[in-house]
């Protein structure tokens, strides 16, 4: 235990890396899906809020410290999952290859990274109409454009989260031990009588 939060809220920010890691592998670069992304990590900052909580045992009383805990845990869990999307888009924006299937109309022409991207949207469905209406016309417009909005997705993501984790702690509250007595560290089972060995 330190001054300001649990060990078990530590160990839970350590959970919540770890679960960041995992989602961001799956819905970021195996199978794409930013919307469940977005979904997880706030679900994930509930999850871990209550679970350093739980870990850790604060009395009912100790709102303080349960805030605390929550906002510890969740804290490390928010930043994982923002730096890892970002991480991970920064990988594919600079490498992208403008590979396409044929059936989308083949390759595109570009040089790899940023261009590509650009091409790739202006490609897309209404792409030309809705860079357009940003204002965007070229790679470097392009790019300023698109960092702007993965950096809105990234606070989103913290924002979220940590909103979350707080909400986890909270819900903790509804079961925590009321006295010490009431831990489940301290309160074992009985251990189960004797019995001699018969002759």
């Amino acid at each position: 235990m330190s001054r300001f939060v649990d060990r078990g809220a530590t160990v839970a920010a350590i959970v919540g890396i770890g679960m960041a890691l995992t989602i961001a592998v799956s819905f970021l670069m195996v199978i794409p899906i930013d919307p469940a992304y977005l979904a997880f990590a706030p679900l994930s900052g509930l999850l871990i809020g209550w679970y350093g909580n739980q870990r850790a045992e604060p009395l009912r009383g100790r709102l303080g410290r349960i805030v605390a805990n929550a906002a510890w845990s969740g804290a490390w869990t928010a930043f994982s999952f923002a730096v890892l999307f970002l991480a991970v888009k920064l990988f594919f924006f600079s490498l992208d290859p403008g590979y396409r299937d044929e059936r989308q109309g083949g390759s595109l022409r570009c040089a790899a990274g940023p261009a590509c991207v650009y091409a790739r949207y202006l490609a897309a469905e209404d792409g030309v109409a809705t860079l357009t209406a940003a204002g965007v016309s070229d790679v470097a417009g392009f790019t300023d454009w698109y960092w702007s909005g993965q950096m809105g997705s990234a606070r989103l993501i913290v924002g979220s989260t940590m909103i979350f984790s707080l909400v986890g702690g909270l819900l903790y509250t509804f079961g925590a031990p009321r006295t010490p007595a009431d831990r489940r560290s301290v309160a074992a089972p009985p251990a189960p009588p004797v019995t001699p060995p018969s002759l």
